[in-house]
């Protein structure tokens, strides 16, 4: 089970101590961009509002998201990524849409970007260990402890975790315990 704790330092110093998105400083949180979580070239550092707001459990502030126009052309492929997806959601509106007509990705990352997009359209199913599929925002529990390397705790059977996440990979979901935000693979969870 990746932990993206063990990736902090290297994150903060790429990012200078600011959120990769809207540059803001304080408070950081490590947030894996799917598909893996396995390196910091696979997560961003971003702040509390980014945060809530990519993993839904905050509405989409389109003002807040006018930092993209800065994000989506940073060197870092994971913060394009994070930046593209982002715009996605935001379309509609018009700044957003003028922005993903102007925007360049190599191929590797438009592919990265578009990964969750077609294991969706491909109808890929990621099911708990009982068979039961699961869909963003569920919560589950877990049906054995699981060590969570790198960050010093267990995370222990029974413990629900609320507002997953799917991913590209129909073996692994992303959602937060202990306030890390980890990779979980389906066959040790069950659907609360």
């Amino acid at each position: 089970m990746p932990q993206t704790g063990a990736f902090e330092s290297e994150l903060r110093e790429r990012a200078t101590d600011m959120c990769e998105l809207c540059r803001a400083a304080g408070e950081l949180g490590i947030r894996p961009v799917p598909p893996a979580a396995d390196s910091a070239a696979r997560c961003i550092l971003v702040c509390e509002t980014c945060i809530s707001q990519i993993e839904g459990t905050a509405e989409l502030d389109d003002k807040h998201w006018f930092c993209l126009r800065e994000a989506v052309w940073s060197e870092v492929p994971v913060v394009q990524v994070q930046s593209y997806r982002l715009l996605r959601r935001l379309e509609g509106s018009a700044w957003a849409d003028d922005l993903l007509t102007q925007i360049y990705l190599s191929d590797e990352v438009k592919a990265w970007a578009d990964a969750i997009d077609n294991a969706k359209a491909q109808g890929v199913k990621t099911l708990d260990s009982n068979g039961t599929e699961l869909f963003d925002g569920d919560a589950v529990t877990l049906i054995k402890d699981l060590e969570v390397k790198g960050a010093g705790f267990t995370a222990k059977r029974g413990t629900l975790v609320k507002n997953i996440r799917l991913i590209d990979d129909p073996d692994n979901i992303e959602g937060r315990v202990n306030k890390i935000t980890i990779v979980l693979k389906t066959q040790f969870l069950k659907r609360a």
